[in-house]
């Protein structure tokens, strides 16, 4: 293991938010130089940090900082980039494969643009990055890859619903598994990690709702985690398939995590690929037991209870609901118009989101017993359409308990 960072040249993309410049900051208060490979170079109208002012938030904590414009996409500006930054800090000595692209859709819902973007930036970026950066690493005296992907899970729950996406981010975790093999004699480590719980991301904002961010924990815990990755000797530490919080209590003895929660006490979601969870909301999920009852007429009767024009304002949208067995399997819950209401059949207009379930999983949402952002982390809602408008659901689901 080296004492730290300093003066190591660290190859990041998507630095220029989220996770990939959580990672940049902790490497850089050593005194590292940071490479920000990442497409935002103007302001986004939705998300904030751009790669200069990642650069000059790095050079702050005490690190060097180089912004270039990537898209992974594309050999050219991956090349130059690499080229720029081994010119102007001497070397490079990691990669950080952290770019990402994410679409939570079935088959049917994933148009082919989406499913190229996601296997151009998770897979076949990350296989661009590392074998570009590959020449420069075996100069390095203690060479890393990084990729943030998951552990390969073949559980076909991680599948069914967003096969598109699984893929795509299995291939990040398939080049680890073949490269750290085919790197060994070069010394390169290769490995990957993946958070245990829900990250407070912007992706979390623009897919989730301000409660799913409550029951996530910081970006600071998955730079923790890398930071000591990264000082390991890549001689004898390589092939791995980590978790955050296991390598921090491996490696730190930490057995505490508050303090990377985004809310303390708030319940946490676990992220997408890990069967192992914890807490109570597990138990709600890890019962194999079959609900007796597949009626879903008095949660529906209690959801009718909550109507009113206040609400209907503050959603402002038509969910369907498909309840997969029970004998009427169609519901809406019209929150746009009037006083709202909620009733059996196909809704006669447009329906901002579809949420297709169980009997069992449904009326333990409306109880209280499973929130519907762990339903749909875990497999068991499938949801079309408006992600935020399936989130807001959350709180109002929250209040049934008292009128069931």
């Amino acid at each position: 293991m080296i004492k730290n960072l300093a003066g190591k040249t660290i190859f990041i993309t998507g630095a220029s938010r989220g996770i990939g410049k959580a990672i940049a900051l902790r490497c850089a208060r050593d005194g590292a130089n940071v490479i920000i490979a990442a497409k935002t170079a103007e302001p986004h109208p939705k998300l904030p940090g751009t790669i200069y002012t990642a650069a000059k938030e790095i050079e702050e904590v005490g690190g060097q900082a180089l912004p270039c414009i990537v898209d992974v996409r594309f050999e050219d500006q991956v090349a130059k980039a690499l080229e720029d930054g081994a010119k102007k800090f001497g070397g490079i000595d990691i990669l950080v494969n952290n770019a990402s692209a994410i679409s939570l859709t079935g088959t049917l819902d994933t148009t082919m643009k989406k499913y190229d973007l996601m296997n151009q930036v998770n897979a076949r970026g990350t296989f661009l990055c590392s074998k570009m950066a590959i020449p420069y690493l075996r100069k390095s005296s203690n060479p890393h890859i990084l990729n943030l992907s998951p552990p390969l899970n073949l559980n076909p729950k991680w599948f069914k619903n967003n096969l598109a996406y699984t893929m795509a981010k299995y291939g990040m975790s398939f080049c680890v598994l073949g490269m750290s093999e085919e790197l060994k004699e070069d010394g390169i480590a290769v490995n990957a990690l993946w958070p245990r719980t829900a990250i407070a991301t912007d992706a979390i904002d623009l897919i989730g709702s301000v409660e799913m961010r409550k029951q996530s924990r910081t970006t600071d815990i998955m730079a923790d985690a890398a930071y000591q990755i990264l000082i390991k000797e890549s001689k004898t530490f390589s092939g791995k398939f980590l978790i955050d919080e296991d390598v921090l209590k491996n490696d730190l003895g930490m057995t505490n995590f508050d303090n990377y929660a985004v809310e303390p006490g708030s319940s946490l979601l676990m992220d997408f690929f890990l069967d192992e969870v914890e807490g109570q909301e597990t138990l709600a999920l890890g019962t194999n037991e079959a609900s007796s009852d597949t009626d879903v007429s008095a949660s529906m009767n209690a959801l009718r209870r909550l109507l009113s024009p206040e609400l209907v304002q503050k959603i402002n949208g038509v969910y369907a609901f498909k309840i997969t067995d029970a004998k009427t399997a169609d519901w809406y819950l019209d929150l746009k118009n009037g006083s709202g209401k909620i009733d059996s059949g196909v809704y006669n207009g447009q329906v901002n989101c579809t949420m297709t379930m169980s009997s069992d999983i449904f009326n333990k949402m409306t109880s209280g017993a499973l929130k519907p952002t762990m339903a749909f982390m875990s497999g068991k809602l499938k949801i079309k359409g408006e992600m935020g408008l399936a989130m807001k659901l959350e709180k109002l689901m929250s209040s049934l308990k008292s009128k069931l």
